[in-house]
């Protein structure tokens, strides 16, 4: 009883932590999960006929270089977008309202006095172009963390090469070393070819989002791609959130219920064929968690960190399985966490 009180309040005292130390803690944990992408990228560089004979180091530092390059062009994306939206917005508004007026006919109740007064307590209320100074004002706070991360990955992997020396001298012994040097071998292994082949999977997600949104004519296509694919590392629920960014805007944009549908099934058919087909067949069994698992990660992490913590959720979460597994009082723990029971 005792250990189990101990428990409960060395976990609670994590989560306070974590939650407070949100600031700090997430670029540096994001970053990190961004080396096992970046490492694993360069390490399959290996396989292309000319890149593939530059020294380690060297594709690193190109692979680094862009990583650094794609996080500045994204940062750039969005502002753009933000301002054309901010532009669009006057003409958003007005389809919106035609819409709901041809609604309301259809309903028979555009010539009641009720609709007046329905229309003037919903729409006439709702101030489109006051989203935008917010999220204007947020663009500082996310420029900063972008910067941090790109920071922080590229020290993370200048030190990579002294990280095993200097991980046996702190173990204070060979044997206790090499067991250390193991475990982070087989975290660094499984989730780097995890996030590697969801990035691959998600890159061509987003191509196809934008090769189908291009030919619908959907406004900002290509910001709506690059977020459908970001959003789909959150199990589950990513893909779904993703679609209906993209599916409401053209609610705004067309004002027709019939585009509408042409939008949310055409994008819903590339997360189908993605998901269902692609992924399984790439991934495999990258992660040995149980379903039921991920989805409390998932409740967990966007609880202490929203979004990030969403996307966060199951490399995290695999990695403390990983290590609850190599500690032997912690190991039935881990077993009932898998979802074969074989860790």
């Amino acid at each position: 009883m005792r250990n189990v009180t101990y428990g409960v309040a060395l976990t609670l005292m994590l989560g306070w932590l974590l939650w407070i130390g949100k600031p700090v803690l997430l670029p540096v944990l994001a970053a990190a999960i961004s080396v096992y992408v970046l490492l694993t990228a360069a390490a399959s560089m290996k396989k292309l006929p000319i890149v593939g004979r530059l020294p380690d180091w060297a594709r690193r530092a190109v692979i680094l270089i862009v990583f650094t390059v794609v996080v500045v062009l994204f940062f750039i994306l969005v502002i753009n977008n933000l301002a054309q939206v901010a532009l669009a917005l006057p003409r958003y508004e007005s389809n919106i309202e035609m819409l709901v007026t041809r609604a309301a006919s259809l309903l028979g109740i555009e010539d009641e006095p009720t609709w007046e007064n329905l229309r003037g307590a919903t729409l006439d209320r709702v101030d489109f172009r006051s989203w935008v100074a917010p999220a204007l004002l947020s663009l500082r706070g996310f420029g900063v963390m972008l910067f941090l991360v790109v920071l922080y990955s590229s020290f993370f992997i200048a030190e990579r090469g002294v990280m095993a020396r200097k991980v046996m001298i702190a173990m204070g012994g060979e044997e206790a070393g090499s067991r250390a040097i193991s475990l982070l071998s087989r975290i660094n292994e499984r989730i780097g070819q995890y996030l590697f082949v969801k990035t691959v999977l998600n890159v061509i997600l987003g191509a196809i989002s934008f090769a189908i949104m291009l030919l619908l004519g959907i406004e900002f296509a290509l910001f709506w791609a690059v977020l459908i694919a970001f959003l789909n590392y959150i199990p589950y629920i990513g893909s779904l959130i993703g679609v209906i960014f993209p599916v409401l805007l053209s609610i705004a944009q067309f004002g027709t219920l019939s585009m509408v549908g042409i939008v949310l099934i055409s994008l819903t058919s590339a997360q189908v064929f993605v998901g269902a087909y692609l992924e399984p067949r790439m991934m495999g069994r990258a992660f040995n968690l149980s379903p039921f698992v991920v989805l409390l990660a998932l409740a967990v992490w966007s609880a202490l960190w929203g979004l990030p913590g969403a996307l966060l959720a199951v490399p995290l979460t695999a990695s403390l399985v990983l290590v609850l597994a190599e500690i032997k009082t912690t190991r039935p723990i881990a077993v009932l966490l898998s979802a074969s029971g074989k860790v």
